[in-house]
């Protein structure tokens, strides 16, 4: 049976939003834990959000130079 490409980007987008979620409700357990203060938590989750959106931008263009070839 022959694969999907559509099917696997679905995938993929859930595994990425999937983590993301997971990284960020484990911040806001430590920030309700006491682990870490609350203007540390809010480090945190601009960082992973910056991380994010980075990464997807570099892979976004590494695939369109790919293309071009």
């Amino acid at each position: 049976m022959p694969r999907d490409p559509k099917n696997k980007a679905l995938r993929i987008a859930a595994v990425i939003a999937a983590s993301f979620t997971v990284l960020v409700i484990t911040i806001i357990f430590l920030m309700i834990a006491k682990v870490i203060t609350f203007e540390m938590a809010m480090l945190m989750l601009v960082a992973l959000l910056g991380m994010y959106i980075g990464f997807g931008i570099l892979i976004a263009v590494y695939r369109f130079v790919a293309k071009l070839d």
